[in-house]
């Protein structure tokens, strides 16, 4: 049991083994925690961002960049690349001003309706990279198969011999490429509730604290 919970226990029950507090204390208390928490998930998104930048040059994604130009595909790559940087700042924005809007928060009512719409932003912001993520998937598939010149020689080996096995072929791709998503989306999921869930769990106690403050008489 945290410090709040004691203090929360010792405000319902009057007991003598803590001293009393009253609501307004109380609250003090949820707010500080919540501006801590809010100020966490902005911070760590940032760090996210910048590990996963990292990652991507230290594994070559530089060199698939190359190879994209090469296939003479800018005009999709260079746009989706951007949507994603614009709404990553954009969400990154949002985080920042969830933090600023709480640290100013003066009542219970509002606090409550704030941590609501940070949950709800941390749910937008996961959805949107697991989404993002397999449309990449999927965009850079196509692109491989149009585009390189060792799959279309195999796919023109393929079609050479009649039959079902182009259909094959591409079902196996499609499997392929469901798979990968599953298990990267797996991945991610994990990743987030390590990094964000255990934050929300806590915005989510501190809701349930404050809506037991304003039930309370």
């Amino acid at each position: 049991m945290d410090e709040l919970e004691l203090l929360k226990k010792d405000w319902e029950t009057s007991s003598e083994s803590f001293p009393s507090l009253n609501k307004d204390e109380i609250y003090n208390i949820i707010y500080k925690r919540s501006s801590s928490i809010v100020k966490w998930i902005f911070i760590i998104s940032l760090l996210e961002f910048a590990f996963w930048t990292l990652i991507s040059f230290v594994t070559g994604s530089a060199e698939d960049l190359k190879k994209m130009e090469r296939y003479d595909v800018n005009y999709i790559i260079y746009p989706l690349m951007a949507l994603g940087y614009i709404v990553l700042i954009y969400f990154f924005f949002i985080f920042y001003k969830n933090y600023r809007n709480i640290s100013a928060t003066e009542n219970t009512k509002m606090l409550m309706e704030r941590i609501l719409k940070t949950r709800k932003t941390v749910k937008h912001y996961v959805i949107f990279n697991l989404v993002f993520m397999c449309i990449s998937i999927v965009i850079g598939v196509c692109i491989e198969l149009t585009n390189n010149p060792e799959v279309q020689t195999l796919l023109s080996g393929i079609e050479s011999e009649g039959g079902n096995n182009i259909t094959i072929f591409y079902l196996i791709v499609v499997g392929l490429s469901l798979i990968t998503m599953a298990l990267i989306t797996t991945l991610l999921l994990g990743f987030y509730y390590l990094i964000y869930g255990l934050l929300l769990k806590r915005l989510k106690s501190n809701y349930k604290n404050l809506k037991a403050l304003e039930t309370n008489p």
